[in-house]
């Protein structure tokens, strides 16, 4: 009998998908006749925790106006529908007065909104012990250990049902951010090894132009080998990849894939490191990257293995935002040279005291370290004014602890790993830490 897999397992949830049944809205009297509507697409964008279904656009045969819909008219069983209006795409963004999509938005906060489904999976490869939470136990293994996959996304569906009419199912998905990103693999020549990537090129792309990279590695938690699941977990990825940041800083996005566990708590990597640095390396020669302006970035395992690879290519990457990981104090002396942005929360039993240790050894070698303690729960503007008052230090290295309690949402409890995995649920969301990177050249 043939194993069941994690890819298979995709191919089989996604015939049961997110289900949704939706109204199509009642048009005010005229004398012309209504708009048809064609069909429909879910929308999904990720959040700090991960992707979830967030709007039905449904298309017509003509253009609505925005005068002859009403929230009212709409309803989506188990969801609360937020808005309906008029867009000129099946981007919510695209909000107008009149267009052919209307735009019935859903509450993110609702229970069902979210995409991710844990499974009890066989292993794919090597039996190994189920993935245990990082913060407060052993890890998920050994470096090159094959986990057992445990989360999968299912298809987001929706079924539009007019008053009177027959269900009008969703024919496609519009991944809001995601579907920018080219997915590709690498066969590395020099270590054999095969990696799957998630590739954002900036709109445009202009190659007499130079552009930075910014490389985001995954937690443990997204190992797997379907290669979107790194930009389904979180904003890690997408988040440097939105219209706003683009607009403002254009760059490339790579998000590796891995199949593996890259990290361990012994401080020891697997061969993907190197063959990571290949891949960028492969990269650099194929488009316009400006080597001087490549930028690292992780949380927890992916947090480590930037950390590894800042230790063994100390002069590869301008600068670098670890979230939520640790390393041996022992082995991090040529990061005192660096330009490093480093959060944890106070609540992460593994990363805190980690990252307390890796910090006072780089004072010893010399680095000039500026500490902050932020909280969670701080709108934009408070974390911009937090940012600022730290960053007037002018230190190459900045070291920022949540409070303890502050990562943890409401109604949630603090056990296990949940101050661990919160932490990068904010960290993406700051903007000015995101933008502090591209200000260093190697």
């Amino acid at each position: 009998m043939k194993m069941q897999t994690r890819r298979d397992f995709l191919v089989m949830s996604a015939a049961v998908g997110a289900l949704c049944a939706v109204s199509v809205p009642a048009f005010a009297r005229s004398n012309r006749a209504a708009p048809r509507a064609r069909k429909a697409t879910a929308v999904t964008q990720v959040f700090g925790d991960g992707i979830r279904l967030i709007a039905v656009a449904v298309e017509y045969d003509a253009p609505v106006d925005a005068a002859t819909l009403s929230a009212n008219d709409f309803t989506v069983e188990g969801r609360h529908v937020t808005g309906v209006f008029p867009g000129t795409s099946v981007d919510p963004a695209s909000r107008a007065a009149t267009g052919r999509f209307v735009i019935v938005t859903l509450s993110p906060d609702d229970a069902n909104a979210s995409l991710a489904q844990h499974v009890q999976m066989q292993p794919q490869k090597q039996p190994q012990p189920k993935a245990q939470p990082q913060a407060g136990g052993h890890g998920p293994g050994k470096a090159g250990d094959i986990p057992v996959y445990d989360t999968v996304y299912r298809d987001a569906k929706a079924s539009v049902v007019a008053r009177g009419a027959a269900p009008l199912p969703t024919t496609a998905v519009s991944n809001l951010i995601v579907d920018a990103f080219r997915q590709l693999a690498f066969h590395d020549p020099k270590t054999g090894k095969l990696l799957r990537y998630n590739l954002f090129v900036p709109k445009d792309y202009d190659a007499s132009r130079s552009y930075p990279l910014v490389l985001f590695m995954h937690d443990a938690g997204a190992t797997s080998d379907v290669t979107r699941t790194t930009l389904f977990q979180g904003l890690g990825a997408v988040a440097w990849a939105s219209p706003q940041d683009q607009a403002e800083r254009p760059c490339f996005v790579l998000a590796p894939q891995y199949a593996e566990i890259i990290t361990d708590d012994d401080s020891h990597t697997s061969a993907m490191l190197d063959t990571t640095i290949d891949l960028i390396e492969m990269l650099a020669r194929r488009y316009s990257i400006d080597r001087k302006r490549m930028y690292t970035t992780g949380q927890s395992g992916g947090c480590m293995m930037s950390i590894a690879m800042d230790i063994k290519y100390p002069d590869f990457f301008a600068a670098s935002f670890l979230v939520a990981g640790q390393w041996d104090p022992a082995l991090v002396k040529p990061l005192a040279r660096q330009k490093l942005w480093i959060l944890v929360s106070q609540d992460d039993d593994k990363a805190w005291p980690g990252e307390n240790a890796i910090t006072a050894e780089l004072e010893k070698q010399g680095a000039k370290v500026s500490r902050a303690v932020w909280d969670g729960t701080w709108t934009p503007k408070e974390f911009e004014t937090a940012f600022a008052k730290i960053d007037a230090d002018g230190s190459p290295v900045n070291y920022v602890a949540f409070r303890k309690g502050t990562v943890i949402p409401p109604g949630q409890s603090a056990a296990g790993a949940a101050g661990h995995r919160n932490t990068w649920r904010i960290a993406y969301t700051i903007e000015p830490i995101r933008a502090w990177i591209f200000r260093h050249h190697a």
